[in-house]
């Protein structure tokens, strides 16, 4: 059974038999997810990530989560209702709407999508939050869901990512606020080539020579434990195989790859993590060779252990959802068009995100900057 690595044919080769029909879905697929993301941005994200923020930063995330949770499911329902593809969990059942922080394999660019799947059965797909690369929130439109969504950027260098992250994370220590946090602790995405860089420098450092994955990074997951730990439920670790390629994005978008997505998960409680940085880093080192052997034992079956049964997506509550979704789409921009107002406020709201993406700015509620300013008032006097 292979697993398998992004398929070697070149682009044309790869789409030009598929049929018309399937190309036009694709196509078809594709301009509805980025209508909607950008009418869902102008519209419904910057009233609830900018304007509820300015009075309350809980209620905005709920308000944000509530709007992006439904735009969000427009994907699970084009890899499984639309593209037929096969998600198969596996591990441990594990309860709806903790907090916890997931850490995952990176065998292909789309993986975090497909994390989507999962979080839409526990009732936190508007919660979930990525690290990532700070160049993927320069991208139009996807850039400005990602820093609505409160994605938290990091240049894969420690030196300037340690103070964006923790400042980050201090905005997320309240229990009462969903959160699932998830990163790819080896940084990017599993090739041949990084697999063997990975090998060479573990073989130089006495480490787990490691053939599916490559060698995490500690630095961004032991803060990321070090900071939430009080807050949190658990930790998921979860590993992501897929049969027969991995995908690219536009293998999503036209169905091409893959048939099946294998996800399974390992629900760890907190007391069961130690808490210096060197014993986590230990602990991580030992989670990913964990991986490794799962995959492994994935290449050979062509599954994961212990296959659990998590609840199929309502093919019913997807089309109404969908169709909800591209009715509020086509009203707002039925105004945006024909208002010259609505025009107004799309342009200054663009105007906004630009800046406030590039620079990662967020409001911060109006009492809370009344209190800080009395309070340096007071310690002034």
């Amino acid at each position: 059974m292979a697993v398998l690595r992004p398929a070697s044919s070149s682009f044309v080769a790869k789409y030009y038999s598929l049929a018309p029909l399937r190309i036009l879905r694709g196509l078809v697929c594709l301009l509805v997810l980025l209508s909607t993301a950008f009418i869902m941005l102008v519209y419904f994200g910057f009233i609830s990530a900018v304007i509820v923020r300015l009075f309350s930063i809980s209620y905005s995330r709920k308000a944000t989560s509530f709007f992006f949770g439904a735009w969000l499911a427009l994907w699970p329902f084009l890899f499984e209702k639309i593209n037929k593809t096969k998600v198969v969990f596996s591990g441990d059942i594990v309860p709806s709407r903790e907090r916890i922080l997931l850490i995952a394999n990176h065998r292909t660019e789309v993986d975090w999508m497909y994390l989507w799947d999962f979080a839409l059965r526990k009732g936190c797909l508007g919660y979930i939050k990525y690290v990532l690369k700070s160049s993927l929130m320069r991208l139009p439109i996807f850039g400005w869901a990602f820093h609505i969504l409160e994605f938290i950027p990091v240049e894969r260098k420690w030196e300037a990512d340690e103070s964006t992250m923790r400042h980050m994370l201090s905005t997320f220590k309240n229990p009462q606020d969903p959160l699932w946090l998830a990163l790819f602790p080896e940084g990017t995405d599993f090739t041949e080539q990084k697999c063997l860089r990975s090998q060479k420098y573990a073989a130089e450092q006495g480490l787990p020579i490691l053939k599916n994955v490559l060698l995490p990074k500690t630095k961004g997951f032991c803060t990321c434990l070090q900071e939430l730990r009080d807050s949190l439920s658990a930790v998921y670790d979860v590993t992501i195989g897929y049969k027969y390629h991995c995908p690219s994005f536009l293998d999503n978008v036209f169905g091409v790859d893959p048939s099946e997505v294998h996800i399974h998960i390992c629900r760890l409680p907190l007391d069961c993590i130690p808490e210096s940085e060197e014993e986590i880093s230990m602990w991580l080192m030992h989670r990913f060779q964990l991986k490794d052997w799962l995959l492994s034992n994935f290449q050979s079956q062509g599954q994961f252990p212990n296959q659990a049964t998590e609840r199929d997506l309502s093919a019913v509550k997807c089309i109404l959802n969908c169709m909800t979704i591209i009715m509020l789409t086509g009203t707002c921009m039925y105004y945006s068009f024909s208002s010259v107002w609505f025009k107004l406020y799309v342009s200054l709201v663009c105007a906004y995100l630009v800046p406030a993406t590039y620079f990662n700015i967020r409001p911060l509620p109006i009492l809370g900057l009344l209190n800080m300013r009395s309070n340096c008032l007071i310690s002034n006097t």
